[in-house]
């Protein structure tokens, strides 16, 4: 008996669930504290763009960070200060456009380099890899050039066409994501019958949806914020300018800069974005971490 007395555990005491409680919610802040700091210090900066935006002329930068006064107004004092509307319809034209032709040229350049094993492939996707790697402003000279020798610069076209023939980072992209598909599913497809343009259309491109929706969105936010591009091709034709060229202009339109209506057009300019990146953002995140197999 005094035996089994000695070999027994000790009795642990019971916990008090607001102890335990309290004991969730440090692991909770330990844990998330890294990514609540992160969310805090990229949500600041729009904070105080918006409230800027809201502010009379005399307040705006100054001192005070809380509006005396809200005046909305502001915004619509933007479309009258500057044609905001044709700016905005340019910017669409050049992101959606430059968007369907990275899709329609990127998705069979990359099932070609992810799929088919052919004589040179190997150094196809290396010439990828360096036009991935070279910076825009080394090709912007001899593109202008040509674009000049075609007169149609001042137009949205020289930015829109490239991404007919292929954009690289596109391609390396989804080509990362055709080559989780199992190859499988493909010999099964092709063994009923199927061309090889009904295995990408039947098959590949509705398996790889995240990974689709996560190209075409970094291809429409990078459009939709370049402003080398279309300074360098419209930047002489207003009526052509896209809104971050109307944007970095809005300040100078003026003899004095008026904070106030300048932030409000930033605000404009950040809504569409925003507004995308929240409807999209299930695909974007399943696209990032995209594996090709479903459970």
């Amino acid at each position: 008996m005094t035996a089994l007395l000695e070999s027994s555990p000790p009795v642990t005491p019971a916990v008090p669930r607001r102890r335990r409680n309290g004991r969730r919610t440090l692991d909770f802040i330990a844990v998330h504290s890294v990514a609540l700091a992160l969310g805090l210090m990229f949500t600041l900066p729009l904070v105080f763009v918006f409230l800027t935006a809201v502010m009379s002329d005399q307040q705006a930068l100054s001192s005070e960070l809380w509006p005396r006064e809200w005046h909305f107004e502001n915004f619509v004092a933007v479309f009258q200060k500057a044609p905001m509307f044709t700016y905005l319809t340019n910017s669409l034209v050049y992101s959606v456009l430059a968007t369907a032709g990275m899709l329609l040229s990127s998705i069979p350049a990359a099932y070609a380099l992810a799929r088919f094993r052919w004589r040179g492939g190997n150094l196809a996707f290396m010439l990828v890899i360096a036009a991935m790697m070279l910076p825009p402003q080394v090709t912007a000279v001899p593109l202008y050039s040509m674009w000049a020798s075609g007169h149609l610069t001042g137009t949205l076209w020289p930015l829109i066409v490239p991404y007919f023939v292929g954009d690289a980072f596109s391609i390396f992209l989804l080509r990362q994501f055709f080559l989780t598909i199992p190859e499988d599913y493909l010999d099964a497809a092709r063994m009923d019958g199927c061309s090889e343009f009904q295995v990408l259309y039947r098959v590949l491109l509705p398996m790889t949806k995240p990974g689709i929706a996560a190209a075409a969105l970094f291809t429409f936010l990078y459009t939709w914020n370049d402003y080398f591009g279309p300074l360098l091709y419209v930047g002489e034709r207003q009526e052509s300018w896209t809104l971050s060229v109307a944007l970095a202009s809005f300040r100078g339109m003026h003899r004095t800069t008026q904070w106030n209506l300048t932030m409000a057009a930033t605000t404009l300019v950040l809504v569409p974005v925003v507004v995308l990146f929240l409807f999209a953002q299930k695909s974007f995140v399943r696209g990032l971490t995209f594996t090709g197999i479903k459970g």
